[in-house]
């Protein structure tokens, strides 16, 4: 892609953001803050300006689309939308309403486009297994206690819970070096999935619900997740290498397989240390441990490159979909 392509493609991207016209102060404030830092990488294009254009709706989705003449980057294009308006959640109508429109102003093809939906909606809506987990008494007790809280007894010590959190992380960093849009989809749900397994451990059974808005409590955006993740494979030539559907490819996108692992692996944390202590920390203690678990994953991904770049290597789409939808 040039770089007027990439242009359209990321206000594509972030029209997509705000179809729905309900994010909150934190993920518009996340966007931004996401735009601005791509923006300062070489060969980016002004991606301020594209935010404030696309905030300000001085660009429209015919708009974007005239930049866009090869089919392969209009599919793309369409794949990124579909996954930014299903970040949170299957696709809402007035995001439904977004794509409809994107679908005709970029000219898809009705079966093609149907598919991505399909598939980026099954990832979306994939159910939590409902499998509830008792805790024995005599189950290993965690050390993870933070101030003020009772600690709880879970199912796993503290080292099985440690590996299940660093094993998802290399997976969700592994899968943001595969070149395929639809890809990126599969990490969010499967740090929902982490959540409510960590949860599970420690004798509650959560919903998705209750999981997403830990996830935004603490600072983690699900839509801005996405924008930042798409935009690192884009700006890095790595998204539209293999186009549609979920399939096996390596790229150099590194940063973005260190964000996604130092995201998933300080959310495990996280939620390791909440429900340790009876979910019993406020909003502010529970941002404040995020960032300082965020810092100190950020430190050691370097160690886990060689595996993340091996993981990437052997997986294929079955295994990304049987991950994100079975138990």
């Amino acid at each position: 892609m040039n770089a007027r392509e990439q242009e359209a493609v990321l206000t594509i991207a972030l029209l997509a953001a705000f179809a729905d016209g309900a994010k909150d102060d934190r993920e518009r404030e996340e966007i931004k803050r996401i735009a601005d830092s791509l923006a300062g990488e070489a060969g980016a294009p002004q991606l301020a300006q594209l935010y404030q254009s696309v905030l300000l709706k001085r660009v429209n989705v015919s708009q974007a689309a005239t930049a866009l003449s090869d089919p392969t980057h209009r599919q793309l294009a369409y794949e990124m939308a579909v996954c930014v308006c299903d970040a949170d959640a299957v696709a809402s109508p007035a995001e439904q309403k977004f794509l409809q429109e994107l679908r005709v102003a970029l000219s898809l093809d009705a079966q093609q486009a149907q598919a991505v939906d399909n598939e980026a909606a099954a990832l979306a809506d994939a159910p939590l297994p409902n499998v509830p987990v008792a805790v024995p008494a005599a189950a290993a007790t965690s050390t993870a206690q933070p101030a003020g809280g009772a600690v709880r007894q879970a199912t796993m010590s503290d080292a099985e819970l440690d590996k299940y959190i660093l094993n998802h992380s290399i997976v969700n960093g592994a899968i943001e070096l595969l070149p395929q849009s639809l890809a990126t989809m599969a990490i969010i749900p499967l740090q929902i999935k982490l959540v409510y397994r960590i949860g599970q451990a420690y004798g509650v059974q959560l919903d998705k619900g209750h999981i997403r808005e830990f996830l935004a409590t603490a600072g983690v955006g699900l839509t801005s997740q996405y924008v930042e993740q798409f935009g690192r494979k884009l700006l890095g030539g790595l998204l539209g290498s293999v186009a549609g559907g979920l399939g096996r490819g390596l790229g150099r996108a590194t940063a973005g397989a260190a964000l996604s692992f130092a995201t998933t692996y300080a959310l495990g944390q996280l939620a390791k240390r909440y429900y340790a202590g009876g979910r019993q920390m406020n909003t502010a203690l529970i941002q404040q441990t995020y960032q300082s678990l965020l810092g100190q994953a950020k430190q050691i991904q370097g160690q886990y490159s060689s595996e993340i770049q091996h993981k990437a290597n052997t997986l294929d789409a079955g295994q990304v979909l049987s991950m994100v939808k079975n138990a």
